[in-house]
């Protein structure tokens, strides 16, 4: 228990057993970048947790400082980096796949907007229409 806050950990492949279990009442991340529509780039992952989320009907909640917020790229011109894939591969020094095998390692992932109850700020909490209400609570025209 940390602030008073029951806390317990788990691997990300357990996020589906929980929520069916109902040992998850709801869902808080943070995010890298949210954009003008609602998107949410976050560390990847993020992306399955709200999907398994809608499915058992737990709400999914974004929290989120205002300088997250890029309200003039379009989703599809976000570059999602890559990640080396030897952080896949290998264990220290220890080869786990063929030398030779493809990787993909992305770091992030987009999380849609209609997956999203609510992004919290400083500045306020964002529901949908993300489109119009993000631009009002940040206070950008």
């Amino acid at each position: 228990m940390v602030d008073k806050i029951p806390v317990t950990l788990i691997t990300d492949d357990m996020v589906s057993y929980v929520m069916e279990n109902d040992l998850v009442d709801k869902v808080l991340v943070g995010a890298d970048r949210i954009l003008a529509t609602g998107h949410v780039f976050n560390k990847i992952g993020t992306s399955t947790i709200a999907i398994v989320a809608d499915h058992y009907d737990i709400p999914f909640y974004v929290a989120a400082p205002k300088s997250s917020f890029d309200l003039t790229i379009p989703v599809g011109r976000v570059k999602i980096e890559q990640r080396d894939s030897r952080e896949v591969k290998m264990i220290g020094s220890h080869l786990l796949a063929p030398r030779n095998v493809a990787v993909c390692n992305p770091a992030f992932d987009v999380t849609a907007p209609d997956l999203v109850d609510a992004i919290i700020t400083e500045k306020g909490v964002i529901r949908a229409p993300y489109k119009k209400n993000i631009r009002r609570v940040l206070g950008r025209s």
